[in-house]
C-alpha cells in the first residue's frame, strides 16, 4: 500500500460526491409523514459524518480540506442550520435518527440549542428509554446523546457502554465462521460508534481489538473476493482504527489495489461488482447514484481514516 493509491482513492471519491453533491439535497418529501428517510435524511447525515471525520484528517493546508468542508457546510445548510431538524423531531419525537443525523454535526461542532435542549428532555422520558432497538443500533443511539452534549457526565455512562457493547454480535466474541453480511455491519458500527469515527471515543476493549486483528484479514479477503467493495471499505476503515499502524494489524496492500481498480471511471465506488457500471452521474437517473453514494463515501473515508493513522498525510 501506498500513500499515492490512497490519495488517488480519497481524491477521486471526494471529487465525486463533490460533482453529485446535489444528489444529496433534502426534497420536499424531508419532513413528510410519508417521505422516505432512507432516500433524504440517511444520506445526507452519513455525507454530514464522513465530511465530519475527514476535517479532523486531512490538514487545513490539503486542497481536499477545503472541498470537505465545503461539502459538510453544504450539508448543514440542508438543514437550516439545524432547524428542520428540530421540526423534525417534533414531528417524531420518538425517532432516533433525528438526534443521530444531528450528532454528526454537532460533532464538527454545528449546534442548534434548541434541538439539544428538547433532545435532552425527550432522552430522559420512559418513552425513549424503553424504546427496543438491537444492540448495535442502541449504542449508536447513546453515543449520539453523548456528542450532542448530554449524557456526558451521566456516571454510569461506561458501565452501560460496556453492557451494550457486550450484547451485538461482535461483543460478543462469535465463531468467526458465523460472520456474514449483516454481521459485517453491524461490527463495523460497533467500531465506528466507540471510536466515534477516528476522531476518539471510548476506544475498543482490548479483547475486541484483538479479535479483531485476527479475524479481519479473513474477512476482509472473503469480502473482496466477493465484489462486496461498500462493506470492504468498512472492514478497511476498521482495519484503520485498530491500535497500531493498519499494515500491523491486517495486509491492507492488496485490498486497496482491489479497491482502486473497483472504482469508475467518474470516481465513484459501486456498492458491488456489477452494480453501478451505467454513468453513475447522470442525472435522468437516481438508481445508479443510489448504488454509488454509500460505497463513495465509505472509499473516502477508509481512505483518508488509513492515511492519516498510518501516517502517510
Amino acid at each position: 500500500m501506498t500513500a499515492t493509491l490512497l490519495r488517488q482513492v480519497e481524491g477521486a471519491a471526494l471529487g465525486w460526491l463533490s460533482r453529485n453533491r446535489d444528489r444529496f439535497a433534502l426534497g420536499t418529501d424531508a419532513l413528510t409523514s410519508d417521505g422516505s428517510v432512507n432516500a433524504t435524511w440517511k444520506p445526507l447525515g452519513e455525507l454530514a459524518q464522513v465530511c465530519s471525520s475527514l476535517r479532523v484528517y486531512i490538514p487545513r493546508s490539503d486542497p481536499l480540506h477545503a472541498r470537505v468542508r465545503d461539502l459538510l457546510a453544504f450539508a448543514w445548510r440542508e438543514t437550516e442550520q439545524g432547524e428542520l431538524l428540530v421540526r423534525l423531531q417534533r414531528a417524531e419525537p420518538f425517532a432516533t435518527y433525528p438526534l443521530e443525523v444531528y450528532a454528526a454535526f454537532a460533532s464538527a461542532g454545528l449546534r442548534h440549542h434548541g434541538f439539544e435542549e428538547a433532545a435532552a428532555a425527550l432522552s430522559r422520558t420512559r418513552g425513549r428509554q424503553l424504546t427496543e432497538q438491537d444492540p448495535t443500533r442502541r449504542l449508536g443511539v447513546v453515543m449520539a446523546q453523548r456528542h450532542s452534549g448530554f449524557g456526558r457526565h451521566d456516571e454510569r455512562l461506561d458501565e452501560r457502554l460496556d453492557e451494550i457493547v457486550r450484547r451485538t454480535w461482535l461483543g460478543g466474541l462469535p465463531e468467526p465462521w458465523t460472520f456474514e453480511r449483516s454481521a459485517g455491519y453491524a461490527l463495523t458500527h460497533v467500531v465506528f460508534h466507540l471510536t466515534d469515527w477516528g476522531r476518539g471515543g471510548p476506544g475498543l476493549p482490548s479483547d475486541l481489538a484483538a479479535y479483531l486483528a485476527t479475524w479481519l484479514p479473513a474477512w476482509l479477503t472473503t469480502c473482496l473476493e466477493a465484489g462486496m467493495w461498500d462493506l470492504g471499505c468498512e472492514l478497511l476503515a476498521v482495519a484503520a482504527s485498530l491500535p497500531g499502524p493498519p499494515e500491523e494489524a491486517v495486509p491492507v496492500r492488496d485490498a486497496w489495489a482491489a479497491i482502486a481498480d473497483a472504482r469508475l471511471d467518474s470516481g465513484a465506488l459501486p456498492e458491488e461488482a456489477g452494480a453501478g457500471e451505467a454513468d453513475a452521474e447522470d442525472p435522468g437517473d437516481a438508481s445508479p447514484f443510489a448504488r454509488c453514494y454509500h460505497s463513495t463515501l465509505m472509499a473516502a473515508f477508509a481512505a483518508g481514516l488509513t492515511a492519516g493513522q498510518g501516517g502517510s498525510r
